[in-house]
Formats: C-alpha cells, sequence, structure tokens
C-alpha cells in the first residue's frame, strides 16, 4: 500500500495563488495523501478552502504545526501557497528520502499568480555561513544539504515527533521567516540528515528577498532581525560561536547600525529577545542537552 502523506497548505491572503496551488497537489502521480489547509484569518476568499480556520493571523509556524497536528500521515509535505508542485514531486521525494528525516526538490523560481516557471532556481536546500545567515542554494546540487527549504519541503513523521520541542515543530517564537533553518540546525543537532532530490520539480514565487528588504513590511523585516539573532541563540554551541565570531560579530554591528539609523521599526526585536530571554534560554537547554552530533562535526557545513 502506498505510504500516506500529509499535504498541508498554510493560507494568508493568497486566494489568486490558490487555483494553481491546488490544481498542482490534485495531479499528484502519488495518490495517498490527505491535503491539509490552514488559514490564518484571511479576508479575501482563501479561507473557502480551509480545513482548519484561524480567526487572527497566528503566525506561518503556528498554523503549519496545527495542520501537522491534525496529519495522520507517515510523512508530511508542507506547500506553500505560492508553489506548484509538478505531477511526479511527491513520488519522487518519496523515492529519494531514503532514511533522511527530511527532502525537497528543485524549486525552480516563478513569477505571477499563476506560479509561471523561469530559468532561475529558487531553491535546492539551505546553505549556511560563517556570519550565522543561511541562504537558499540557487545552484545545481544533489545529495545531502544542511537542510530544506520551507517552500515545499518532505519531513517524515518520525523526524517531526523527533526534533519537536515542547509539541512544536516549527517554533511559534519565530511567527514567520527562518523557521525551516530552525528546525534544519535542531535536526543536525539530533543526528538527522536532509537530501535534495534534483528530479523532483517544483515551482515557486519568492516575495521576501534580501534585495526586495526596503519594499516589505515593517513588521517582516522586523521578525526577520528578531529571528536571525533566535536562531542562534537556541542552537549555537560554544565551538561554533567562537569559531565564527569574527564573521558573526561583524554582521551583527552591520544589523544593528542599519536598526539604529535606516529600519528603527525594527526596533523591537531587541526588546522582545531581551523579554523573552528565559523562555529563550529553557528552549537552549532542551536541545542542547539532546544533541547528539558535535559542533566540530557540523562546522563543515558552516562556509
Amino acid at each position: 500500500m502506498e505510504r500516506l502523506v500529509s499535504i498541508v497548505v498554510v493560507t494568508w491572503n493568497s486566494a489568486p495563488f490558490l487555483p494553481r496551488c491546488l490544481d498542482g497537489i490534485g495531479h499528484q502521480t502519488h495518490r495517498n495523501v490527505e491535503l491539509i489547509v490552514v488559514d490564518n484569518g484571511s479576508s479575501d476568499g482563501s479561507a473557502e478552502h480551509a480545513t482548519i480556520r484561524n480567526e487572527t493571523n497566528t503566525g506561518f509556524a503556528h498554523a503549519a504545526n496545527q495542520g501537522i497536528a491534525a496529519a495522520k500521515g507517515d510523512f508530511v509535505l508542507l506547500v506553500n501557497p505560492d508553489a506548484y508542485l509538478t505531477p511526479e514531486y511527491v513520488e519522487r521525494l518519496l523515492h529519494g528520502i531514503g532514511d533522511a528525516g527530511a527532502a525537497t526538490g528543485k524549486l525552480m523560481r516563478a513569477v505571477g499568480t499563476q506560479i509561471k516557471p523561469t530559468d532561475a532556481i529558487d531553491s535546492m536546500g539551505i546553505r549556511m555561513t560563517r556570519t550565522g545567515r543561511h541562504f537558499d542554494i540557487d545552484y545545481d546540487t544533489s545529495g545531502e544539504v544542511f537542510g530544506v527549504s520551507g517552500a515545499a519541503p518532505l519531513y517524515s513523521m518520525a523526524f517531526i515527533r523527533d526534533v519537536s520541542i515542547d509539541g512544536e515543530f516549527f517554533d511559534e517564537d519565530f511567527f514567520a521567516y527562518r523557521e525551516d533553518a530552525d528546525v534544519a540546525w535542531r535536526g543536525r543537532l539530533f543526528g538527522w540528515r536532509a537530501v535534495v532530490v534534483p528530479d523532483a520539480i517544483a515551482y515557486h514565487v519568492r516575495t521576501v528577498t534580501p534585495e526586495r528588504r526596503r519594499a516589505l513590511s515593517p513588521a517582516i523585516n522586523m521578525h526577520s532581525v528578531k529571528n536571525r539573532f533566535l536562531l542562534r541563540l537556541k542552537n549555537e554551541g560554544a565551538y561554533l560561536a567562537l569559531r565564527n565570531a569574527p564573521f558573526e560579530l561583524f554582521r551583527d554591528f552591520v544589523t544593528i547600525a542599519a536598526v539604529l539609523t535606516i529600519e528603527r521599526t525594527s526596533l523591537p526585536a531587541f526588546g522582545w529577545l531581551w523579554r523573552n530571554r528565559k523562555r529563550i534560554l529553557a528552549k537552549r537547554r532542551a536541545i542542547q542537552l539532546r544533541r547528539k552530533v558535535s559542533d566540530r562535526e557540523l562546522a563543515r557545513w558552516f562556509r
């Protein structure tokens, strides 16, 4: 019998993209799937497709966790509403994931509400840098990667259960953005692998990019600043912190200077980190006590 895959789509005013997105899901060659749509208080009709409805925008991380909690599958595939899966996407990911905890296909950049493909690679996984930043791999690669992008990742339910902390797979403190890198890093600490399956093709419209930062909403940019520090505070051990310090501290200085001068709407990020320091440290302790892989082993991924 085919393994059940639970497909979770989180929507927030995503109505223009949903017909194309849901069409791709509906034409998968792997037929044993359940579809769970979690709506985050949309006002544009997106909620008409919802399995789970939230009255307000509770954040991507919380809504995705709701979908995962309702999932009955052996695997969970998250699909952004601005993504389109080619028909064999699920089937090929299942074939390629092996004993890894997470897998992604080759995501090509797309444009418009019809999710029309371009020739540019959007993501073939996540790579880490010594500045503490993470980027999508936008070039051809195969095999093992540090982690997978949240646009269309497949996670095994065993992985989800193992890396969850206090019942949360995605840390809801992230609200939105970088939560996929947080899960990737935690998975690495707990001894899990992530892979890219290049013949599984999907298309993704990416709206949040560094070059578009000034056009993004203040709330998005604030969470981006908050989450870059939250990511390291939870996951980075002493060895990596010392090894990467010259690079991370310089980048931190640039970030703080920018917030103090040209992006003052992101100042609340630092207040949030201070007010919630005890909860952050508690999560850090829970992660570090369960880690199976040393920072020295992980250092090869930070370059």
